[in-house]
C-alpha cells in the first residue's frame, strides 16, 4: 500500500510516502540556500515533502540557522527550493514552527515568549552552543493574537513562496504544544486550565492558516503525550480527542508515535480527512522500516512519514519498491556542518 496513490486535498500523491520534518539548520540568515534546494530535489519522489520547520515570524526562531519566511527576501529564497522540488515533480508544504519558550536572545535577537513564565529545564542551541533555556516572557491574553496571526501570514508568504500548503508544528515542545501543556501553561484566562482553554491556541492558528489559504492546503503536526523539552500533558485522550474535534476539516493531521497504539488508534477514528502517522516516536536513533508503514496502514492511516530514513537515502521510494537496503545517517553531520545534506547518494546498482 505504501506505493499506492493518494488524493491528499487539492494534490494527487504518486505514494503513501511523506518526508518528516526534520531541523538542518544550514540557512544563512535565515534564509535558504541553494543547497536547500538541491537536498529537497533530491527527494522529490516522495508523495509530500515537509519542510524543516519555518519560523513564521521573527520572536518565533528556535535555534541559530535556521530558515524564517516572514520577509520578502526569505520569500523569494524559499521560491528557488520550491521550483527545484516541482521541476523534478515533487510536492511540498513548509511546516511553520514558533519556537514559543524554546529560544534565546542571542539567536533571535528577542526574548523567548510562551504561555507562561515557566523555563523548559532544557537547554537550546544558542550561535555560542548549547546554554540553559531562558525563562520566557509570558504572553498577554491581546498579544496571543498576534501570534496566531503570525501563522495565517506565514501561510499566505508560504504560498507565495510557491509551496503547495503548510504544516503547522504543534509537537515536540513548541508554541502550540506550550499551550497544550499542563506544565508549560499555567494560565488562568481563556487560553488555559480546562482542556478547552489549553486546545484554544492550536484551534486558533490552525483556524487562521485555513482561512489564508483555503484548509485544504493546511495540516498539523502533532505528538500526543510526548515529554520532550519539558512538556508534560493530562488526560491525553481527552486533550487530543477534543483538540480533534474542534479543529476545522484541514487537509490532515500528522501524528507521531508518542502514545500506545490504542490511543493513535482512537484518534485515527475521531479524525475525518487524512491521517498520516510517523512510527518513529520521539527522536531517536533508528529509522522507521517499510514494515512499520505498512501495519500503520493497515491500521488505518492514509500516510506514513519518515525522518532520519530520508536523510541518507534520498530515493527512498525506490529502495522501498525494489527492497534495497537503507543507509543510516552520520548523526554528527544532522545540523550545521557542510557535509551530511546533499551529498548521500542514490542506490548504486
Amino acid at each position: 500500500m505504501l506505493l499506492t496513490s493518494y488524493r491528499l486535498g487539492h494534490l494527487t500523491l504518486p505514494n503513501r510516502l511523506v518526508m518528516a520534518p526534520m531541523t538542518r539548520a544550514r540557512a544563512v540568515d535565515g534564509k535558504p540556500t541553494a543547497e536547500t534546494a538541491t537536498y529537497y530535489a533530491q527527494r522529490a519522489t516522495a508523495g509530500l515533502i515537509v519542510t524543516e520547520g519555518v519560523h513564521p515570524n521573527a520572536v518565533g526562531q528556535a535555534g541559530p540557522s535556521m530558515p524564517g519566511i516572514h520577509t520578502d527576501e526569505q520569500v523569494a529564497a524559499w521560491r528557488g527550493v520550491t521550483d527545484a522540488v516541482h521541476a523534478n515533480g515533487g510536492r511540498i508544504f513548509a511546516q511553520l514552527m514558533h519556537g514559543g519558550r524554546i529560544g534565546h536572545v542571542e539567536v533571535a535577537g528577542h526574548h523567548p515568549v510562551g504561555p507562561s513564565a515557566v523555563a523548559a529545564g532544557t537547554e537550546v542551541f544558542t550561535p555560542a552552543g548549547a546554554a540553559p533555556a531562558p525563562v520566557p516572557r509570558a504572553l498577554r491574553t491581546a498579544e496571543v493574537a498576534e501570534q496566531v496571526q503570525a501563522f495565517a501570514d506565514a501561510a499566505r508568504r508560504a504560498v507565495d513562496a510557491g509551496f503547495d500548503g503548510v504544516e503547522l508544528h504543534g509537537a515536540n515542545g513548541y508554541l502550540i504544544q506550550q499551550f497544550l501543556s499542563s506544565s508549560a501553561n499555567q494560565r488562568t484566562d481563556g487560553y488555559g486550565g480546562s482542556v478547552t482553554g489549553r486546545i484554544r491556541f492550536a484551534v486558533e492558528a490552525v483556524e487562521a492558516a485555513a482561512g489564508a489559504i483555503g484548509p485544504e492546503r493546511v495540516g498539523i503536526r502533532l505528538s500526543p503525550g510526548g515529554e520532550i523539552q519539558g512538556i508534560v500533558e493530562e488526560d491525553v485522550p481527552v486533550l487530543y480527542g477534543e483538540l480533534l474535534k474542534a479543529l476545522p476539516d484541514i487537509a490532515y493531521v500528522h501524528l507521531v508515535a508518542t502514545v500506545d497504539d490504542e490511543v493513535l488508534m482512537g484518534l485515527r477514528k475521531a479524525w475525518p480527512t487524512a491521517f498520516i502517522l510517523n512510527p518513529g516516536g520521539q527522536i531517536g536513533p533508528r529509522e522507521s522500516t517499510r514494515e512499520q508503514g505498512e501495519r500503520w496502514l493497515a491500521n488505518g492511516a492514509d500516510l506514513i512519514s519518515y525522518g532520519r530514513a530520508y536523510i541518507a537515502n534520498p530515493d527512498l521510494v525506490e529502495r522501498f519498491r525494489l527492497g534495497l537496503p537503507l543507509v543510516s545517517a552520520d548523526r554528527e553531520t544532522y545540523f550545521q556542518v557542510p557535509r551530511g545534506l546533499i551529498d548521500y547518494p542514490s542506490y548504486q546498482h
